[in-house]
């Protein structure tokens, strides 16, 4: 056997997944009570979301935009681009086997839901479990072949290659990874350099990517329809020449602005048509300042019908955390369930002070936010969240605010028959009858108290701070007055890049995990020692505990050893703290072997409050500490020593990965405009209907 033949990846490794369970977004109900008014609105939206999802497959990978296309083209009835073709006639057709014509499906709906054929939940390459030959035997029995077949041929090796085993993950591209955001023989000095740069000149590169040109240059590519603006030009950059054009995606942002601006007829009040005008200039322009105009107006529409927020937001995929994945939703309001989110909201200011920080690194106000229920009608990125927070703005965030979604629909979104696994049987019935009102308390914890709260001591251009300068607070690591914080112009992502996003994650995570120790909280969310129907306060604690410690396990199988990388930013996050909880010692949290082959998560219930509260405590306020001075040295230096993965949970790992379930597919409804009225069209919960979802959209 030959070196390069002996380290070959394991093909079955990166096989998409089998019988993946397809999870319909119900949303009939409640979008059923808006008023035409209000469906209209929501639709245009949608449709612009959908429109502007073209560039997430553009920011991916440099082949994801055309893989999308060909697969479309295979699957569309001849001549007829949103028809799905005759499947039964296509299996056929192409003489293949039932599992190899499955096989093809399963890859097609994954790539679909991915936006890419890498992971938008962990960031690997996934390949079809079916030989090429088959494949390539669908492609050439399509209705549209012709063409088709022509793209397979271009692609096969991206669809199915997995040498150098680098290009597996997406990542900084002199590491040997893929990723779109950049191109070119460019290098991570490059891109802090630039990013230096952009800093100094206060250009925010949130909705950029910096390509690297044959002469040596950087071009700088801000996305925006129009194809000149005020910072075009070339500039010296220390010993780098950057070039700033604009007109990234170009085509598809003037189709977005189109289409929002069809949507400004039908606001609901002047906060939605300033909103949305600003979102039309900002996809225009490319100005990031319109987007946070857009976001101020999103803010004051308190209690909307129609929710919705669209645009550059988040920056989990850039290997360096500071450019964002495009994202757009709408979804309703769910009145009911809005309502305890509303207590959550109104008690915050009692719960805040419960953690372990003091005033000195907390807000000076806390501006109650809106906090809703929502179910989805549309999300159109790589990944669907269950919670959001946002905006991401920090300047927007400290000192205007911020607005809370908890996404009902997706929560709810359960996969039939999902085998629980790495827990003891006495636990696996709690869990499953309480899982969902335990992680609804950990996503309302994490979005309102974690995201939500905290203080950037940030000194301004002028000199004025939000802190006392002359007399700075006491560091209640060190015991002496804090000796960092942010200058003019510095933000959390610039300062903490890569480890910015996972870091501020697992901040998050780790609110919620303390403040769930409070049963004063518990009891907002319906929660108390009566409550046996909805959960005992006592069983929720221990059961959103119980899932943390497990969701750290599970983790591992999005860590790649080889590359010492995490692909995704929420499971390195609870990998910590399920090292945090195990550190603790005492028997607190144990991961113990059985057999060769499996595992078992084992958590003490009666040392949640004392010696698990205490640990996730300290850990937190380091978080928080750091993350406040913005102390980027000692915060990375803390993070990546609590998320390396040590030999003996590389050997957890191999077990995880054997006993992986699928991940579930999420099926989104479309709506279409008939006679002037907006109708709702949802289809059949498995692959064919998924494909028949994303014929019928305009991406």
């Amino acid at each position: 056997m030959t070196t390069a033949a002996a380290a070959a990846p394991n093909p079955a490794r990166y096989y998409a997944d089998a019988k993946a369970p397809v999870c319909p977004l119900v949303i009939k109900d409640h979008f059923n009570t808006l008023s035409p008014k209000e469906k209209l609105y929501a639709h245009h939206i949608a449709a612009a979301s959908w429109i502007g999802a073209r560039i997430v497959l553009e920011q991916t990978t440099p082949h994801a935009s055309g893989l999308f296309d060909l697969l479309r083209e295979v699957f569309s009835a001849k001549g007829q681009p949103t028809a799905l073709a005759d499947l039964d006639k296509l299996a056929s057709d192409a003489g293949v086997s039932a599992d190899e014509f499955t096989g093809t499906l399963e890859y097609t709906v994954q790539v679909f839901n991915n936006l890419a054929n890498y992971k938008s939940f962990g960031d690997s390459k996934f390949i079809p479990r079916v030989p090429a030959a088959a494949f390539r035997k669908v492609v050439a029995a399509a209705p549209n072949a012709a063409s088709a077949l022509a793209k397979y041929d271009a692609l096969e090796e991206e669809i199915y290659g997995l040498t150098p085993a680098a290009r597996t993950l997406l990542g900084y591209l002199d590491a040997g990874h893929v990723t779109n955001y950049y191109e070119g023989d460019i290098t991570q000095d490059d891109i802090k350099a630039v990013g230096t740069w952009c800093e100094a000149r206060g250009l925010d590169p949130l909705n950029t990517r910096l390509f690297k040109t044959k002469d040596g240059k950087f071009e700088l590519r801000i996305a925006s329809a129009e194809k000149n603006g005020p910072e075009a030009g070339e500039y010296d950059a220390g010993e780098r020449k950057v070039v700033v054009v604009y007109g990234d995606y170009a085509p598809v942002l003037a189709a977005v602005a189109a289409e929002i601006a069809k949507a400004i007829p039908y606001a609901a009040n002047d906060h939605q048509k300033k909103m949305l005008e600003h979102y039309v200039t900002t996809f225009t322009t490319g100005s990031v300042d319109a987007h946070k105009d857009s976001q101020r107006e999103w803010i004051q529409d308190i209690g909307p019908a129609v929710e919705t927020n669209i645009g550059f937001v988040e920056t989990y995929r850039d290997p360096a955390g500071v450019r964002a994945e495009w994202e757009g939703f709408v979804a309703v309001v769910n009145k009911e369930q809005t309502k305890k989110f509303e207590r959550l909201v109104a008690a915050a200011p009692e719960f805040i002070p419960q953690l372990p920080w003091s005033k000195d690194f907390e807000k000076d106000k806390f501006h109650k936010p809106d906090f809703t229920s929502l179910e989805v009608l549309t999300f159109a990125t790589a990944g669907v969240p269950a919670g959001i927070n946002i905006p991401n703005f920090d300047d927007i965030r400290q000192t205007f605010g911020f607005k809370n979604v908890s996404l009902g629909n997706v929560l709810n979104a359960k996969a039939p028959d999902e085998k629980i696994t790495f827990l003891d049987d006495a636990d696996v019935e709690l869990f499953k009858k309480l899982r969902g009102p335990a992680f609804e308390v950990q996503v309302g914890i994490h979005e309102l108290l974690g995201h939500g709260t905290g203080k950037l001591l940030q000194e301004e251009r002028d000199g004025s701070a939000n802190f006392d300068k002359a007399n700075p607070p006491t560091n209640p690591l060190t015991g002496k007055p804090v000796e960092h914080w942010y200058g003019p112009g510095e933000t959390w992502g610039s300062r903490f890049k890569a480890v910015a996003s996972s870091y501020e994650e697992c901040r998050a995570e780790s609110v919620a995990m303390f403040l769930s120790t409070s049963y004063d909280v518990l009891k907002v969310f319906g929660h108390d020692d009566k409550s046996v129907e909805e959960g005992l306060a006592t069983d929720i604690l221990y059961v959103a505990w119980l899932q943390m410690a497990r969701a750290g396990l599970l983790a591992l199988e999005f860590y790649d050893p080889a590359a010492k990388k995490w692909g995704q930013a929420h499971m390195q996050a609870r990998y910590a703290i399920t090292r945090v909880f195990q550190d603790a010692g005492h028997g607190f949290v144990s991961i113990d072997k059985v057999g060769d082959d499996d595992l078992r998560v084992r958590l003490d219930r009666s040392k949640i409050e004392t010696i698990g509260k205490d640990a996730i405590g300290h850990f937190l306020l380091q978080l928080q500490v750091y993350k406040a001075t913005g102390d980027a040295a000692a915060g990375t230096e803390l993070y990546n020593k609590v998320t390396s993965v040590p030999d003996e949970w590389l050997a957890y790992r191999d077990i995880v990965i054997a006993k992986r379930q699928p991940r579930k597919v999420l099926l989104q409804a479309n709506t279409f405009v008939e006679g002037g009225e907006v109708v709702l069209k949802e289809y059949a919960a498995d692959e064919a209907g998924v494909i028949q979802s994303f014929l019928e959209r305009t991406i």
